[in-house]
């Protein structure tokens, strides 16, 4: 897969850098040491961080900046890495669906990046743009509906939409029956020591709880 980052991104978040890792792996529909290790570091979390204070996460901050640059306010669409977070602060338990899902959203919690988890084998063509989105443009969030992208930054694939950093598209999900996964990880602080190292948590992951060998990853700005 060829990954572009537009000019548009480019002059909103010149640092931008991107890191893509892809695997094949074997979906469960539950697995209890990752959820152990899920509710490990939400209890770290909540010894640590408020609601507030969050926001101050270099790769949550950086995003909500990019945000505001392209129009969208961030406290109304967050970006899922603060969402996520948010939730387990307030008390309350991630949703459980499947292994992949669960593991792509611990790294995101856990570096505080916004990540895209997708089926590879549902992309269309062989290249994905990082972009900003549309007035009018169609998008289904993963169990949203359809949402109103214009001003978030978007990946498209040749049919259209298929990540923002507040959901996924329904077209691409990851689902049981995955066995290409592929990951992309937007790290609008410009920390590429930061961004390769949430890559290679999520390899550790994968090799761990998705039987794989852990994929391999690059890095694009």
């Amino acid at each position: 897969m060829n990954i572009i980052v537009s000019q548009e991104i480019e002059s909103v978040c010149p640092g931008f850098v991107g890191a893509c890792v892809e695997a094949e792996v074997k979906n469960t529909p539950f697995c209890q040491p990752l959820w152990e290790e899920i509710k490990a570091l939400g209890e770290k979390f909540k010894a640590e961080l408020t609601t507030e204070t969050l926001k101050d996460i270099s790769g949550i901050a950086a995003t909500r900046r990019v945000y505001r640059a392209c129009g969208k306010d961030p406290s109304r669409y967050r970006p899922a890495s603060e969402a996520l977070i948010r939730r387990l602060l307030l008390g309350k338990e991630l949703y459980q669906i499947d292994t992949l899902v669960d593991l792509t959203n611990l790294a995101s919690i856990a570096y505080g990046y916004s990540i895209g988890g997708f089926d590879a084998d549902k992309f269309e063509g062989d290249t994905l743009t990082l972009g900003v989105g549309r007035e009018g443009e169609p998008y289904e969030g993963i169990g949203r509906g359809i949402i109103n992208i214009a001003g978030l930054p978007v990946y498209r694939d040749a049919r259209g939409g298929v990540g923002t950093p507040t959901s996924d598209n329904e077209r691409t999900k990851i689902d049981i029956a995955t066995t290409h996964l592929m990951v992309l990880i937007n790290g609008y602080d410009g920390c590429e020591d930061k961004v390769r190292a949430n890559a290679e948590f999520i390899q550790r992951l994968l090799r761990q709880y998705a039987h794989s060998d852990g994929g391999s990853y690059f890095t694009y700005r």
